[in-house]
């Protein structure tokens, strides 16, 4: 089944936002083996707004979140038919590079991540891959992508020691300061905070808000006040389908499909 929003409310919608499309997916269908994951998806993600994902486990949130830097294929045994395009190009298609399109999109776990290396390392790591050796230029992007993470004033003097003697929450800082290294386009956040103490949800939500001045976020997440508070634009999938997208406002408040009404309301989980 179709999501329950029409292309003119989408078409409505996005002149109303003003913004460009990222990336759109158009009959989107993806398989596990003989498992159909998901099933004919078509959404569009705004350029600098933060799109939420919310959903039940095993709705296919994840799975979709990672069909847009094609992390998905490094499953065995995955198939796709259907486009996504990202800045009007199909990612799909073979002679679309990987690499490039993970440069532009970055992606952050659900559980922090930080390499077994110094905080500084953790930061200046992608640039290095990327081919940048001078010493000032990373000690620059190091301090920028640290403060634009707002962590900065927590390690600043803490640089050589190793990732792992952080908080979680400043671990997750830390991952995300490292996204922001390689200067994306757009961040992919899987369930960035369902590690994290409520404090620590807080700072990791505020600074949300701040990045999406510069960069579009696709967050994926289970804790549909946490999409309420964050987001412009929220999807909700059910059983691989997307059910319904729409601004978070509108969606939250006058849901147009009753299973959408269902799920916010909590008469399913």
């Amino acid at each position: 089944m179709n999501m329950i929003v029409g292309k003119s409310k989408q078409e409505d919608q996005q002149m109303k936002n003003n913004a460009e499309i990222v990336f759109e997916t158009k009959d989107l269908n993806l398989w596990y083996g003989n498992t159909h994951a998901l099933k004919n998806i078509n959404l569009p993600i705004y350029e600098k707004k933060v799109t939420a994902i919310i959903g039940p486990s095993g709705c296919g949130k994840s799975t979709y979140l990672k069909t847009l830097n094609r992390m998905v294929e490094l499953v065995q045994g995955v198939k796709t038919s259907g486009e996504i395009t990202y800045r009007n190009e199909n990612i799909l298609n073979r002679s679309f590079k990987v690499e490039e399109l993970r440069t532009n999109v970055g992606m952050v776990f659900q559980k922090p991540n930080p390499f077994p290396k110094s905080i500084y390392e953790n930061i200046a790591y992608g640039p290095k891959i990327h081919g940048i050796k001078n010493k000032k230029i990373l000690d620059q992007i190091v301090e920028k992508s640290l403060r634009g993470a707002y962590i900065w004033d927590e390690v600043k003097d803490r640089l050589k020691e190793n990732a792992y003697g952080l908080s979680g929450g400043q671990q997750q800082r830390l991952c995300i300061a490292r996204c922001l290294a390689i200067e994306p386009d757009v961040i992919l956040m899987d369930e960035p905070t369902s590690a994290l103490d409520p404090k620590s949800t807080l700072k990791v939500e505020e600074l949300i808000q701040e990045l999406k001045k510069d960069y579009s976020i696709v967050i994926v997440t289970h804790n549909m006040q946490q999409a309420a508070r964050i987001s412009d634009h929220t999807a909700f999938m059910l059983n691989g389908e997307l059910v319904e997208f729409s601004d978070t406002d509108t969606l939250f408040s006058t849901p147009m499909d009753r299973r959408t009404e269902d799920y916010i309301t909590g008469r399913f989980s």
